[in-house]
């Protein structure tokens, strides 16, 4: 299995991975709505024998003015499920976002899950009204400890929720 940056030849694939992956094809939408506004940051896709087996996306969040960025979706395809491939592109996507210098990056999903890459729960708020199915990495030391408020998501995760 090998991780690299999404291409636009695998648009069709990737919504493909993300259709199969979920119960509705609302994830496969938000990602194509983020791809059309040019907010994905860190865009990442998993590839075995030539073919699109997971993909993961980062977008812009704020808080208070400062800018973050949220790991959302993330997908693999139903076959290739509990094989790693979802932690390698969550790994992957971590380090390409400190490349890239996001200072922190928040997630809403299964905690059990997302803390194996080192996501905690977090004291800042989100537009959802998760407890602690919202977490936070900071990728500079103590990135979100000044921060309060409201995590604030892209528009285009407004059209979704």
């Amino acid at each position: 299995m090998r991780v690299r940056a999404e291409s636009p030849a695998d648009e069709a694939s990737v919504r493909a991975v993300h259709v199969a992956a979920f119960p509705s094809d609302t994830e496969a939408k938000l990602v194509d709505a983020i791809r059309a506004n040019g907010n994905g940051r860190v865009s990442l896709v998993a590839e075995e024998d030539g073919e699109i087996v997971g993909h993961v996306l980062f977008s812009p969040v704020e808080v208070e003015g400062t800018q973050g960025l949220g790991l959302a979706p993330v997908a693999v395809s139903p076959g290739r499920q509990g094989h790693g491939i979802g932690y390698a592109l969550i790994k992957a996507g971590i380090a390409a976002c400190r490349e890239q210098g996001a200072r922190f990056i928040v997630v809403l999903g299964e905690p059990g899950y997302y803390r194996r890459s080192g996501f905690r729960p977090t004291h800042l708020g989100n537009e959802y009204g998760a407890g602690d199915q919202f977490m936070a990495l900071d990728l500079e030391p103590h990135a979100t400890a000044a921060l309060h408020g409201i995590v604030k998501y892209g528009v285009e995760f407004s059209a979704f929720a």
